[in-house]
Protein backbone atom coordinates (compact mmCIF):
# COMPACT_ATOMS: atom_id res chain seq x y z
CA UNK A 1 0.00 0.00 0.00
CA UNK A 2 1.32 3.38 -1.23
CA UNK A 3 1.42 6.38 1.58
CA UNK A 4 -0.27 9.48 0.69
CA UNK A 5 2.06 12.73 1.46
CA UNK A 6 0.54 16.60 0.98
CA UNK A 7 4.20 17.58 -0.07
CA UNK A 8 7.13 16.65 -1.64
CA UNK A 9 10.24 15.63 0.06
CA UNK A 10 13.60 17.01 -1.59
CA UNK A 11 15.48 14.12 -3.54
CA UNK A 12 12.90 11.89 -3.63
CA UNK A 13 11.04 13.34 -6.44
CA UNK A 14 11.25 10.03 -8.50
CA UNK A 15 10.68 8.06 -5.59
CA UNK A 16 7.40 5.99 -4.00
CA UNK A 17 7.90 6.16 -0.42
CA UNK A 18 6.21 2.47 0.42
CA UNK A 19 6.79 3.01 4.03
CA UNK A 20 8.56 5.41 7.34
CA UNK A 21 9.41 4.27 10.60
CA UNK A 22 11.16 5.28 13.78
CA UNK A 23 13.50 2.96 15.17
CA UNK A 24 15.67 4.48 17.76
CA UNK A 25 16.93 7.53 17.25
CA UNK A 26 16.65 6.82 13.30
CA UNK A 27 14.46 7.42 10.87
CA UNK A 28 13.75 4.74 8.21
CA UNK A 29 12.80 5.40 5.10
CA UNK A 30 11.52 2.66 2.69
CA UNK A 31 11.57 3.46 -0.90
CA UNK A 32 11.24 2.44 -4.36
CA UNK A 33 10.89 3.37 -7.96
CA UNK A 34 7.93 3.14 -10.35
CA UNK A 35 8.98 0.40 -12.57
CA UNK A 36 8.92 1.53 -15.77
CA UNK A 37 11.44 0.49 -19.10
CA UNK A 38 15.26 0.79 -19.01
CA UNK A 39 17.63 0.85 -21.77
CA UNK A 40 20.44 -1.89 -21.76
CA UNK A 41 23.60 -0.60 -21.34
CA UNK A 42 24.91 -3.33 -23.82
CA UNK A 43 22.66 -3.57 -26.89
CA UNK A 44 20.57 -0.36 -26.15
CA UNK A 45 16.99 -2.10 -26.13
CA UNK A 46 14.76 -1.28 -23.68
CA UNK A 47 12.96 -3.45 -21.77
CA UNK A 48 10.50 -3.83 -18.58
CA UNK A 49 11.57 -7.78 -17.66
CA UNK A 50 12.90 -7.70 -14.06
CA UNK A 51 15.18 -10.19 -12.94
CA UNK A 52 15.42 -9.59 -9.47
CA UNK A 53 15.33 -7.12 -6.44
CA UNK A 54 17.98 -5.81 -3.90
CA UNK A 55 17.37 -3.82 -0.96
CA UNK A 56 20.49 -1.36 -0.44
CA UNK A 57 21.19 1.17 3.24
CA UNK A 58 21.60 4.25 1.82
CA UNK A 59 22.58 6.80 4.11
CA UNK A 60 20.73 10.12 3.91
CA UNK A 61 20.56 13.62 5.97
CA UNK A 62 19.01 13.99 8.72
CA UNK A 63 15.63 14.70 9.00
CA UNK A 64 13.30 15.75 12.21
CA UNK A 65 17.20 15.81 13.78
CA UNK A 66 17.20 12.14 13.49
CA UNK A 67 19.75 10.19 11.33
CA UNK A 68 18.01 9.09 8.78
CA UNK A 69 18.55 5.93 6.31
CA UNK A 70 16.92 5.03 3.38
CA UNK A 71 15.89 1.68 2.56
CA UNK A 72 15.75 1.60 -1.33
CA UNK A 73 14.59 -1.98 -3.09
CA UNK A 74 16.52 -1.59 -6.42
CA UNK A 75 14.82 -3.37 -9.24
CA UNK A 76 17.58 -5.86 -11.73
CA UNK A 77 16.52 -5.93 -15.14
CA UNK A 78 17.49 -8.42 -17.30
CA UNK A 79 17.69 -7.45 -21.35
CA UNK A 80 17.09 -10.07 -23.91
CA UNK A 81 20.95 -9.83 -24.34
CA UNK A 82 21.65 -11.84 -21.18
CA UNK A 83 22.72 -7.99 -19.62
CA UNK A 84 21.38 -8.03 -16.35
CA UNK A 85 21.77 -4.70 -14.51
CA UNK A 86 19.75 -2.09 -12.27
CA UNK A 87 17.43 0.60 -12.79
CA UNK A 88 19.00 4.15 -13.06
CA UNK A 89 18.68 6.60 -10.63
CA UNK A 90 19.27 10.19 -9.40
CA UNK A 91 18.91 9.52 -6.00
CA UNK A 92 22.53 7.39 -5.28
CA UNK A 93 25.07 6.89 -7.55
CA UNK A 94 26.70 2.66 -8.19
CA UNK A 95 28.65 1.78 -5.46
CA UNK A 96 28.10 4.95 -3.00
CA UNK A 97 26.64 3.80 0.22
CA UNK A 98 25.62 7.39 0.97
CA UNK A 99 22.96 9.61 -1.47
CA UNK A 100 23.95 12.09 -4.05
CA UNK A 101 22.40 14.53 -1.31
CA UNK A 102 24.15 13.59 1.44
CA UNK A 103 27.46 13.82 -0.72
CA UNK A 104 26.83 17.28 -2.00
CA UNK A 105 26.02 18.01 1.52
CA UNK A 106 28.79 16.97 3.14
CA UNK A 107 30.87 18.34 0.47
CA UNK A 108 30.25 22.05 1.00
CA UNK A 109 30.65 21.82 4.96
CA UNK A 110 33.70 20.62 4.62
CA UNK A 111 34.73 23.53 2.77
CA UNK A 112 33.08 25.92 5.09
CA UNK A 113 32.39 23.99 8.14
CA UNK A 114 34.83 24.45 11.37
CA UNK A 115 37.44 21.43 11.12
CA UNK A 116 37.31 17.68 9.60
CA UNK A 117 36.98 15.81 12.54
CA UNK A 118 33.65 17.73 13.71
CA UNK A 119 32.34 17.92 9.95
CA UNK A 120 32.52 14.25 9.82
CA UNK A 121 31.34 13.90 13.29
CA UNK A 122 27.60 16.31 12.34
CA UNK A 123 27.68 13.55 8.77
CA UNK A 124 28.76 10.16 11.19
CA UNK A 125 31.59 9.55 8.82
CA UNK A 126 35.04 9.30 9.96
CA UNK A 127 37.20 12.29 9.64
CA UNK A 128 39.91 10.90 6.76
CA UNK A 129 36.65 9.78 4.79
CA UNK A 130 36.25 13.70 5.37
CA UNK A 131 39.93 14.52 4.53
CA UNK A 132 39.65 12.49 1.55
CA UNK A 133 36.43 13.69 0.28
CA UNK A 134 37.78 17.28 0.58
CA UNK A 135 41.19 16.23 -1.51
CA UNK A 136 38.89 14.85 -3.98
CA UNK A 137 36.51 18.32 -4.40
CA UNK A 138 38.50 20.83 -3.55
CA UNK A 139 40.99 20.88 -6.70
CA UNK A 140 37.82 21.29 -9.26
CA UNK A 141 36.46 24.14 -7.37
CA UNK A 142 39.75 26.15 -6.60
CA UNK A 143 40.01 28.82 -9.07
CA UNK A 144 44.01 29.23 -9.46
CA UNK A 145 45.88 32.40 -9.98
CA UNK A 146 47.68 32.90 -13.57
CA UNK A 147 48.37 36.30 -13.16
CA UNK A 148 49.08 39.00 -10.34
CA UNK A 149 47.25 41.98 -10.20
CA UNK A 150 49.03 45.54 -10.22
CA UNK A 151 49.18 45.97 -6.79
CA UNK A 152 50.05 43.07 -4.08
CA UNK A 153 50.57 42.38 -0.43
CA UNK A 154 52.67 40.00 1.10
CA UNK A 155 53.48 38.94 4.78
CA UNK A 156 54.56 35.43 6.19
CA UNK A 157 52.46 34.09 8.93
CA UNK A 158 53.30 30.65 11.33
CA UNK A 159 51.71 27.52 9.58
CA UNK A 160 53.75 24.37 10.44
CA UNK A 161 53.78 22.37 7.74
CA UNK A 162 56.25 19.66 6.02
CA UNK A 163 57.13 22.47 4.06
CA UNK A 164 58.42 24.94 6.43
CA UNK A 165 57.45 26.63 10.23
CA UNK A 166 56.41 29.64 7.97
CA UNK A 167 54.41 29.86 4.87
CA UNK A 168 53.65 33.52 2.60
CA UNK A 169 50.52 34.57 1.78
CA UNK A 170 49.50 37.11 -1.30
CA UNK A 171 46.68 39.01 -1.65
CA UNK A 172 45.47 41.79 -3.96
CA UNK A 173 46.48 45.19 -2.67
CA UNK A 174 43.30 46.90 -3.42
CA UNK A 175 40.61 44.27 -2.65
CA UNK A 176 42.21 42.24 0.06
CA UNK A 177 41.28 38.98 -1.98
CA UNK A 178 43.50 36.36 -0.74
CA UNK A 179 45.10 35.13 -4.07
CA UNK A 180 47.97 32.46 -3.08
CA UNK A 181 50.00 31.07 -0.47
CA UNK A 182 53.35 30.06 -0.42
CA UNK A 183 55.12 26.91 0.99
CA UNK A 184 57.74 28.99 2.73
CA UNK A 185 59.47 32.70 3.06
CA UNK A 186 62.70 31.99 1.18
CA UNK A 187 64.09 34.53 -0.95
CA UNK A 188 64.20 31.93 -4.07
CA UNK A 189 60.69 30.49 -3.26
CA UNK A 190 59.57 34.20 -3.45
CA UNK A 191 61.46 35.21 -6.19
CA UNK A 192 60.69 32.43 -8.58
CA UNK A 193 57.05 32.46 -8.10
CA UNK A 194 57.05 36.44 -8.54
CA UNK A 195 58.59 36.23 -11.75
CA UNK A 196 56.02 33.39 -13.14
CA UNK A 197 53.19 35.61 -12.41
CA UNK A 198 54.42 39.02 -11.54
CA UNK A 199 54.32 40.51 -15.08
CA UNK A 200 51.88 42.99 -14.04
CA UNK A 201 52.88 43.65 -10.56
CA UNK A 202 53.39 47.47 -10.30
CA UNK A 203 53.61 48.07 -6.32
CA UNK A 204 54.10 45.64 -3.60
CA UNK A 205 53.10 46.62 -0.01
CA UNK A 206 55.28 44.57 2.25
CA UNK A 207 56.43 44.72 5.85
CA UNK A 208 60.20 45.94 6.77
CA UNK A 209 61.56 42.57 5.89
CA UNK A 210 64.39 43.02 4.04
CA UNK A 211 64.53 39.00 2.61
CA UNK A 212 60.91 40.28 0.98
CA UNK A 213 62.26 43.43 -0.53
CA UNK A 214 65.51 41.70 -2.01
CA UNK A 215 62.99 38.91 -3.57
CA UNK A 216 60.84 41.39 -4.80
CA UNK A 217 63.25 43.39 -6.53
CA UNK A 218 65.30 40.34 -7.63
CA UNK A 219 62.32 39.01 -9.16
CA UNK A 220 60.36 42.73 -10.61
CA UNK A 221 62.98 45.10 -11.24
CA UNK A 222 61.94 48.32 -9.49
CA UNK A 223 58.55 48.11 -8.52
CA UNK A 224 57.07 50.49 -6.45
CA UNK A 225 57.82 48.91 -2.51
CA UNK A 226 55.02 50.24 0.31
CA UNK A 227 56.10 49.69 3.81
CA UNK A 228 53.23 49.04 5.74
CA UNK A 229 52.61 52.17 8.84
CA UNK A 230 52.14 49.80 11.49
CA UNK A 231 55.46 48.12 11.21
CA UNK A 232 57.19 51.47 10.70
CA UNK A 233 55.73 53.17 13.46
CA UNK A 234 56.13 50.36 16.02
CA UNK A 235 60.03 51.02 15.84
CA UNK A 236 59.43 54.31 18.01
CA UNK A 237 57.00 52.83 20.70
CA UNK A 238 59.45 49.95 21.29
CA UNK A 239 62.68 52.52 21.48
CA UNK A 240 60.35 54.89 24.10
CA UNK A 241 59.64 51.30 26.03
CA UNK A 242 63.02 50.18 26.44
CA UNK A 243 63.67 53.73 27.61
CA UNK A 244 61.17 53.34 30.17
CA UNK A 245 62.43 49.81 31.20
CA UNK A 246 66.19 51.20 31.65
CA UNK A 247 65.52 54.07 33.44
CA UNK A 248 62.44 52.90 35.90
CA UNK A 249 65.32 50.81 37.17
CA UNK A 250 66.39 53.69 39.36
CA UNK A 251 62.98 54.51 40.55
CA UNK A 252 61.96 53.51 44.02
CA UNK A 253 60.91 50.21 44.43
CA UNK A 254 56.83 51.31 44.27
CA UNK A 255 57.19 53.00 41.60
CA UNK A 256 58.95 50.81 39.52
CA UNK A 257 56.25 48.46 39.80
CA UNK A 258 53.44 50.93 39.33
CA UNK A 259 55.37 52.53 36.32
CA UNK A 260 55.51 49.23 34.97
CA UNK A 261 51.83 48.67 35.14
CA UNK A 262 50.90 51.31 34.22
CA UNK A 263 53.22 51.26 31.06
CA UNK A 264 50.36 51.89 28.26
CA UNK A 265 49.58 55.40 29.47
CA UNK A 266 53.14 56.34 27.42
CA UNK A 267 51.53 54.78 24.59
CA UNK A 268 48.21 56.48 24.27
CA UNK A 269 47.93 59.53 23.08
CA UNK A 270 48.05 62.39 25.29
CA UNK A 271 44.65 64.30 24.47
CA UNK A 272 42.88 60.80 24.95
CA UNK A 273 43.94 60.21 28.35
CA UNK A 274 41.87 60.45 31.27
CA UNK A 275 42.04 62.63 34.25
CA UNK A 276 43.74 59.62 36.26
CA UNK A 277 46.32 58.88 33.47
CA UNK A 278 48.07 62.37 33.16
CA UNK A 279 48.49 62.28 36.68
CA UNK A 280 50.52 58.92 36.57
CA UNK A 281 52.11 60.10 33.11
CA UNK A 282 53.28 63.46 34.38
CA UNK A 283 54.37 61.70 38.24
CA UNK A 284 56.89 59.35 36.15
CA UNK A 285 58.37 61.98 33.71
CA UNK A 286 58.88 64.07 36.49
CA UNK A 287 60.80 61.16 37.83
CA UNK A 288 63.46 61.15 34.73
CA UNK A 289 63.88 63.58 32.25
CA UNK A 290 65.52 61.37 29.56
CA UNK A 291 61.68 59.63 30.08
CA UNK A 292 59.98 62.99 29.40
CA UNK A 293 62.33 63.36 26.53
CA UNK A 294 61.35 60.27 25.06
CA UNK A 295 57.98 60.30 25.59
CA UNK A 296 58.25 64.49 24.14
CA UNK A 297 60.13 62.29 20.88
CA UNK A 298 57.33 59.75 20.75
CA UNK A 299 54.41 62.91 20.80
CA UNK A 300 56.57 64.24 17.84
CA UNK A 301 56.48 61.28 15.71
CA UNK A 302 52.95 61.06 16.33
CA UNK A 303 52.44 64.36 15.25
CA UNK A 304 54.21 64.05 12.25
CA UNK A 305 52.46 60.71 11.44
CA UNK A 306 49.04 62.17 11.75
CA UNK A 307 50.46 64.97 9.44
CA UNK A 308 51.39 62.70 6.60
CA UNK A 309 47.91 60.50 6.71
CA UNK A 310 46.17 64.28 6.33
CA UNK A 311 48.16 65.40 3.81
CA UNK A 312 48.49 62.26 1.81
CA UNK A 313 50.48 62.49 -1.44
CA UNK A 314 49.21 66.47 -1.79
CA UNK A 315 51.92 67.46 -0.78
CA UNK A 316 55.21 65.26 -0.48
CA UNK A 317 57.75 68.11 0.41
CA UNK A 318 56.14 69.31 3.99
CA UNK A 319 56.15 65.61 4.85
CA UNK A 320 59.66 64.85 4.00
CA UNK A 321 60.21 67.50 5.98
CA UNK A 322 58.82 66.99 9.42
CA UNK A 323 60.83 63.62 9.06
CA UNK A 324 64.06 65.26 8.79
CA UNK A 325 62.87 67.64 11.60
CA UNK A 326 62.53 64.32 13.92
CA UNK A 327 65.62 63.01 12.87
CA UNK A 328 67.25 66.25 14.01
CA UNK A 329 65.48 65.86 17.35
CA UNK A 330 66.47 62.61 17.80
CA UNK A 331 70.70 63.16 17.25
CA UNK A 332 70.27 66.08 19.71
CA UNK A 333 68.74 64.51 22.02
CA UNK A 334 71.59 61.64 22.18
CA UNK A 335 69.63 58.65 23.14
CA UNK A 336 70.50 55.03 21.30
CA UNK A 337 67.50 53.83 21.58
CA UNK A 338 66.15 56.50 19.22
CA UNK A 339 69.33 56.80 17.28
CA UNK A 340 68.79 53.05 16.07
CA UNK A 341 65.29 53.94 15.09
CA UNK A 342 66.00 56.45 12.72
CA UNK A 343 69.09 54.60 11.13
CA UNK A 344 65.93 51.75 10.46
CA UNK A 345 63.24 54.78 8.83
CA UNK A 346 66.76 56.57 6.92
CA UNK A 347 67.25 52.77 5.37
CA UNK A 348 63.09 52.65 4.60
CA UNK A 349 62.35 56.21 4.17
CA UNK A 350 61.50 55.82 0.17
CA UNK A 351 58.99 52.79 1.10
CA UNK A 352 57.54 55.15 4.50
CA UNK A 353 57.20 57.77 2.12
CA UNK A 354 55.51 55.82 -0.20
CA UNK A 355 52.31 54.67 2.36
CA UNK A 356 51.34 58.25 2.23
CA UNK A 357 51.77 58.72 -1.13
CA UNK A 358 49.89 55.80 -2.42
CA UNK A 359 48.04 55.44 0.80
CA UNK A 360 48.03 51.33 0.46
CA UNK A 361 48.95 49.28 3.78
CA UNK A 362 48.91 45.82 5.36
CA UNK A 363 45.92 46.00 7.35
CA UNK A 364 43.83 43.77 5.11
CA UNK A 365 47.03 41.14 5.10
CA UNK A 366 46.84 40.92 8.68
CA UNK A 367 43.46 40.47 8.81
CA UNK A 368 43.73 37.31 6.30
CA UNK A 369 46.32 36.06 8.58
CA UNK A 370 44.37 36.04 11.60
CA UNK A 371 41.86 34.28 9.70
CA UNK A 372 44.28 31.61 8.67
CA UNK A 373 45.40 31.07 12.00
CA UNK A 374 42.04 30.29 13.97
CA UNK A 375 41.11 27.55 10.45
CA UNK A 376 44.72 26.49 11.45
CA UNK A 377 43.41 26.46 15.62
CA UNK A 378 40.28 25.09 14.93
CA UNK A 379 41.83 21.87 12.99
CA UNK A 380 44.48 21.58 15.67
CA UNK A 381 47.15 22.46 12.86
CA UNK A 382 47.81 20.96 9.37
CA UNK A 383 50.74 19.05 8.69
CA UNK A 384 50.08 18.92 4.77
CA UNK A 385 51.01 22.28 3.27
CA UNK A 386 48.94 21.82 0.19
CA UNK A 387 46.03 21.20 2.22
CA UNK A 388 46.17 24.08 4.67
CA UNK A 389 46.66 26.38 1.31
CA UNK A 390 43.46 24.50 -0.49
CA UNK A 391 41.43 24.99 3.02
CA UNK A 392 42.43 28.30 3.53
CA UNK A 393 42.11 29.91 -0.07
CA UNK A 394 39.07 28.01 -0.69
CA UNK A 395 37.64 28.71 2.51
CA UNK A 396 38.07 32.66 1.16
CA UNK A 397 36.69 31.93 -1.88
CA UNK A 398 33.32 30.76 -1.06
CA UNK A 399 32.77 32.81 2.11
CA UNK A 400 29.79 35.13 1.53
CA UNK A 401 28.09 33.06 -1.52
CA UNK A 402 24.78 31.11 -0.75
CA UNK A 403 25.66 27.65 -1.79
CA UNK A 404 22.82 25.33 -2.00
CA UNK A 405 22.41 21.18 -1.69
CA UNK A 406 20.53 20.04 -5.01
Amino acid sequence: MYMHFIMNIPGFEEMIIKKTETIGDSFHLHVEMERKAQRCPDCGKRTKRVHDYRTQKVQHLKMFERNTYVFYRKRRYACSCGKRFAESTRFVQRYQRHSVEWNQAFGLRIIQGKNFKDTAQQFRTSASTAMRRFDAISSPMFREVTELPEVIAIDEYKGDTDQGKFQVIIANGKTAEPLDILPDRKVETVKQYLRQKGNKVEMVVMDMSYPFKSAVQKALGNPVIIADRFHFCRYVFWALDRVRRRVQKDFHEYDRKKCKRMKHVFNKRYEALSEKQHWYLERYLGLSEELRSAYRLKEMFRGWFDQAKAVGSSNGRIIKEGLYAFYREVKASGMKEFIKVVQTLQNWQMEILNSFTFGYTNGPIEGLNNQTKVIKRNAFGFKRYDRLRMRVLLHHQVKGKTIQVG
